[in-house]
């Protein structure tokens, strides 16, 4: 069974950057989008950023021009760049990884803690 593998998560102060990463610990075919989300305690996950195939890119209106979501096709590898932190961006940070042509697969990393805190 895939896992994804994150990697990159902490404790900041406001203003600070961190960057977090995600990859596969197998090999899989590669991924039709490429997501991280968060959640926040006693909210539900939301999507931060995707990125696609093509190359189209999403964010949260709470994150852009903060955030920056790439990939490396090479190594099947997301990452989030992630700067001017606030406290309001504590959560837990999840990587999914989606397929949405055969092989279909639908991927979930374990979670990593991102606390903004002075």
């Amino acid at each position: 069974q895939v896992q994804l593998v994150e990697s990159g998560g902490g404790l900041v102060q406001p203003g600070g950057s961190l960057r977090l990463s995600c990859a596969p610990s197998g090999t899989i075919v590669s991924a039709s989008a490429m997501g991280w989300y968060r959640q926040a305690p006693g909210k539900e996950r939301e999507l931060v950023a995707n990125i696609f195939s093509g190359g189209n890119i999403n964010y949260a209106d709470s994150v852009k021009g903060r955030f920056t979501i790439s990939r490396d096709n090479a190594k099947n590898t997301v990452y989030l760049q992630m700067n001017s932190l606030k406290p309001e961006d504590t959560a837990v940070y999840y990587c999914n990884f989606r397929r949405t042509n055969w092989p279909l697969y639908n991927y979930w990393g374990q979670g990593t803690q991102v606390t903004v805190s002075s």
